[in-house]
């Protein structure tokens, strides 16, 4: 996966602090790296919360003075939908039940997501799951680089974009925190926060916090959206030069259902299709219903279809993780750095399936997407029925990793840095088999907590893969300073040496993810393959992918004020888990078995102006992808399908003004224009001849990316009220790389790209100091989508119009809520 970006390492007091500390990068090393160029020269920081940090790089910081205002317990990559260039669609208003971001086009496996400097994408295919974020009450501020890496990225899949967001540090002083929340859709949630306080001779302090969500999903009548969350940290100073050590931990537990997704085309109802007004946006599910319990011996009983909705697919996950990090100064001028981390994830994405009772070819097992038990499942004595299961697509990872850096300041002026990464997950992919309750619930969420066999005893499973991908690092930088400052450089390399060890215990049936599994080392594995002698068979294969990415920066100075800047970088997309295993269906000694890494230049451009009531950045960009590699998730088949565009050039600019003029009002203005081209016809298979068959994608956009974004927000104090209100225009988004509208029997059923769409938000607090308490406590208000847009929300992209209309995800719709946060 991918990650590494800057960020800013301050020492917040309160968890609802101002940021009020230089923006800086992700891992200790980078953060300490980078502090002397942010704070060179002008000493302003943020405007309004919002800071454009004085690098060689395209990013923005936002801190707790914009997070606290957001929805209570929204995710972090909502609150980022403010800085030019993003683009984060919420599936609902609270962000516990998922979304999709993209930045600069860059789709989400693509940016890097650390938590302070941990990576967060998927081991696997480098995914992001917006509703396992940190609760935003302990993030410090929240980083957004719009186009590089950091020199010690510890990833070799970072093409795009990085974000990356701080854990605040504990207090010096004793304090507690509690704040309520309810609102719409049945909505309640309640956080709590203690900060220690100093609590050893030796300056040690901690905190320690944990929140409760829940709400209905605003769609249909059945989904419950289910969140809780526990975080610690204990930090200890050592001596007067900045030394520390910290340890940190956090567990994040969902349970929730999936909403909301429809059809695309506007010739249908709810479901089947996209609502064409607001009112038409709830639509009932086959919920309560009763599974079939017939029984008849000798007749082939069938299933009902109880339980077997999209919506009615739990999507549980338990994640957690230890952040280590610390500063050694040991001697003058030389400093070491070491972040370790372990991750745990256990998640799947729900599903069922119809089970059958009988043999396939005379074998028990999982083929053709289905599982033969070879024994009688409801009691009538024969082996002719169907029975519904669950048979989600579970993921189990263990990740070890470190992050060292060895600084050397060789004068004032001038300093170099060496840094190791090493990044171990172990990535077990498995899909048993559940049983269901008579009204269609799962009797356990993981079916791997007990799986079901078929006759022989053999656990029955859709996948059987274990996955091992490790990184291996060496990075270096140069940083300096000429002509009294006026000039800094930054010269890095990064050299990632990424395996992937892949074991693959099912036969594969297609190039696009199909499998028969027997279940490793089974003996009827034998037997299959002598049947199927053409079908790749279970196997181990182990892929290297190493690359050298220079990341180059200027920064020019042209006063304390006003600044330019530019930088280049190259970025490696290394194939994810699903495409490498998706390769199977092809002999390992073929180009096929092998798919190419991605790679981008990337090319930034721009002027920066920042005093303490201004904040402003224009930067133009260029990127060219190298055979650029696209994925689509089938949510009917439950599969990643990949297609390669070739070369892709990707250009834009981005820009940003934040003012304030007074320090009761803050104004904020935003934009971005982005154009893709794909610069040839991609080959979508070969005609009866053999002769191959293109598609018409050359000179057109790619999908899933808007043109255009703008928007603004303003806040303003009066006394012991705030009001602050948010708005952004996101243009239309195509569907397909092809540019084309959907077109089914000869009628055009949907146009070729999606609505532009404005969402407005708006909060409300007024402090209760005047009723006799302390500043701390106040009453929130907010509203997510003022004027209740109906919009598009998250899609998956694909190449060109398939069998089917793609689904599409109904936009948030308007939400109200209320909080109350006290604190002493």
């Amino acid at each position: 996966m991918k990650f590494r970006h800057i960020l800013a390492a301050s020492a917040a007091t309160l968890p609802v602090a101002l940021l009020s500390t230089p923006a800086f990068a992700q891992s200790t090393g980078s953060v300490d790296f980078e502090n002397d160029i942010v704070v060179t020269g002008s000493r302003t920081t943020d405007v309004g919360g919002i800071q454009s940090p004085d690098t060689s790089k395209a990013k923005s910081v936002l801190g707790q003075e914009i997070i606290a205002r957001q929805n209570p317990g929204q995710t972090i990559l909502d609150t980022i939908n403010l800085v030019p260039g993003v683009v984060f669609t919420n599936n609902d208003a609270y962000g516990s039940s998922g979304g999709q971001l993209t930045i600069r086009g860059f789709s989400e496996d693509r940016i890097s997501l650390t938590f302070d400097g941990v990576p967060l994408n998927d081991s696997g295919n480098y995914a992001i799951y917006s509703n396992q974020q940190l609760d935003p009450e302990l993030i410090e501020q929240v980083n957004v680089n719009l186009g590089t890496t950091d020199v010690d990225s510890p990833t070799a899949a970072a093409t795009g974009s990085t974000v990356n967001y701080r854990t605040m540090v504990p207090t010096e002083d004793f304090g507690v925190r509690v704040s309520g929340s309810a609102g719409e859709y049945k909505f309640f949630r309640i956080f709590g926060l203690i900060n220690t306080g100093v609590f050893t001779p030796f300056g040690t302090r901690a905190f320690f916090s944990a929140s409760h969500a829940e709400n209905d999903n605003p769609f249909n009548n059945y989904g419950v959206i289910d969140k809780q969350q526990y975080n610690a940290r204990i930090y200890q100073p050592i001596g007067e030069d900045g030394d520390f050590v910290s340890i940190a931990g956090h567990y994040n537990q969902n349970r929730n259902n999936f909403f909301g997704s429809v059809s695309l085309r506007n010739d249908r109802d709810v479901p089947s299709g996209f609502p064409q007004s607001k009112d038409e946006r709830e639509y009932d599910i086959n919920y309560p219903c009763t599974v079939s319990t017939e029984a008849t011996p000798g007749e082939a009983d069938l299933t009902n279809g109880c339980g077997t909705e999209f919506d009615r697919r739990y999507n549980p996950s338990n994640t957690g993780n230890i952040r280590g990090a610390s500063r050694f100064t040991l001697s003058d001028g030389i400093t070491l750095t070491v972040d370790p981390s372990y991750q745990y994830v256990k998640a799947n994405g729900g599903g069922t399936v119809n089970a059958r009772e009988r043999l396939n070819n005379g074998l028990t097992g999982y083929m053709g997407g289905r599982p033969y038990f070879g024994m009688d499942l409801n009691g009538d004595g024969d082996l002719l029925d169907e029975v519904t299961m669950l048979a989600p697509s579970q993921t189990h990872t263990d990740r070890y990793g470190v992050i060292a850096n060895l600084r050397w300041d060789i004068n004032d002026e001038h300093s170099v840095r060496i840094g190791y990464t090493w990044d171990r997950a172990r990535h077990r992919q498995t899909g048993q088999v559940g049983l269901l309750q008579y009204n269609g619930e799962p009797f356990d969420v993981f079916p791997i907590n007990d799986p079901q066999v078929d006759a022989s005893g053999a656990v029955l499973q859709k996948r059987d893969r274990l996955s091992f991908a490790i990184l291996n690092q060496v990075s270096g930088e140069y940083r300096g300073e000429f002509f009294d400052g006026g000039l800094i450089a930054t010269l890095g390399i990064r050299a990632p040496f990424f395996k992937r060890e892949l074991n693959n215990y099912c036969f594969t049936t297609s190039d696009t993810g199909f499998v028969d599994c027997f279940g490793k080392d089974d003996p009827r594995n034998a037997v299959y393959a002598a049947a199927n002698p053409d079908v790749q068979g279970p196997q181990r294969r182990v892929l290297k992918y190493d690359d050298v990415l220079p990341n180059v920066g200027l920064l020019f100075k042209a006063s304390n004020q006003m600044s330019v800047f530019a930088n280049y970088s190259k970025g490696l997309q290394v194939p994810g888990t699903d495409a490498l295993y998706n390769a199977f269906f092809f002999a390992p000694d073929t180009d096929s078995a092998r798919p190419e890494p991605e790679t981008t230049d990337n090319f930034d451009l721009g002027v920066r102006y920042r005093t303490s009531t201004v904040q402003a950045q224009l930067s133009g960009w260029f990127t060219k992808y190298n055979n650029r590699l696209a994925s689509a998730y089938d949510p009917v088949t439950d599969r990643n399908l990949y297609r390669n565009l070739g070369r892709v050039d990707k250009y834009g600019i981005d820009g940003s003004v934040a003012w304030q003029p007074i320090q009761q009002l803050s104004l904020y203005v935003f934009g971005s224009y982005l154009k893709s081209e794909i610069k040839d016809d991609v080959q979508s298979g070969v005609d009866d001849d053999g002769n191959p068959v293109f598609l018409p994608t050359k000179g057109k956009r790619e999908s899933g990316a808007p043109a255009y974004t703008f928007g603004g927000s303003a806040r303003g104090t009066l006394g012991p009220v705030e009001l602050g209100v948010t708005a952004k225009r996101t243009g239309g988004r195509y569907i397909y790389d092809t540019n084309l509208p959907i077109v089914f029997d000869g009628t055009e059923v949907y146009g070729a790209k999606t609505p532009a769409y404005w969402l407005v938000n708006l909060d409300a607090r007024v402090n209760l100091e005047f009723l006799g308490l302390n500043d701390q406590t106040f009453l929130q208000l907010n509203v997510y989508n003022l004027f209740d847009q109906l919009y598009i929300g998250r899609y998956t992209t694909s190449l060109s119009q398939g069998s089917s209309a793609p689904f599409v995800q109904i936009g948030a719709p308007r939400t109200v809520s209320g909080t109350l946060s006290v604190a002493f």
